[in-house]
């Protein structure tokens, strides 16, 4: 589990094709500083499991079926990502409950500036409409976001200059796209709701 706090912004320092998956080697001083095989860390709002970790650099595979439904099958050496380790229990919530499970691919429509902060507006995937709404919790390649507007198939958000110096975000120019987690709330409400209409 994770917050959607980005920790640092990470480099990706080489990538080894495996046929129908992938390892990537990223350098990220302060995730790595104390990862060991087998903890997970979102990359971009990808879980991922620590395979190797050395001198600031640690290793991570991933699979066809996330190469396939994530960004992170474009990514390139040099490529800058969001980095955040797993939530811990005495980890402060500062955003939401993430899981690093992308549930779809969004892309950049529009950017708009203000004096101090930028509104954002991405596409929004088929059937997500349905679980972000005004003012609630989205994912966008990590990041905990609140949503200050939503149609059947765009949403907007607000980036303070934080968040804009600190992440990918703050870089991704129109029709970028970008991995999008909706709040694992209202799934479950969704789904309990079917059940009590069903019984």
């Amino acid at each position: 589990m994770f917050t959607g706090i980005i920790e640092e912004l990470g480099t990706v320092v080489g990538i080894d094709e495996l046929g129908d998956s992938a390892r990537l080697a990223i350098r990220g001083a302060i995730v790595a500083s104390d990862a060991a095989h087998g903890d997970s860390i979102s990359v971009n709002g990808v879980c991922l499991t620590v395979v190797d970790n050395a001198d600031g650099v640690f290793t991570a595979d991933v699979m066809g079926e996330t190469l396939k439904r994530s960004t992170l099958g474009s990514l390139r050496a040099g490529a800058a990502v969001n980095l955040e380790r797993a939530a811990t229990v005495a980890t402060r919530l500062g955003g939401h409950i993430v899981q690093g499970h992308v549930d779809g691919v969004g892309s950049v429509l529009s950017r708009e500036a203000g004096d101090q902060w930028e509104t954002v507006t991405f596409s929004l995937p088929e059937g997500l409409s349905r679980y972000v709404v005004e003012k609630g919790s989205i994912t966008v390649d990590g990041i905990s976001l609140t949503v200050t507007a939503v149609t059947d198939d765009t949403f907007s958000v607000g980036l303070i200059p934080t968040t804009l110096k600190l992440t990918t975000l703050g870089a991704k120019g129109v029709g970028e796209r970008v991995n999008l987690e909706v709040d694992i709330m209202a799934k479950y409400v969704e789904k309990l709701l079917g059940k009590a209409r069903q019984s």
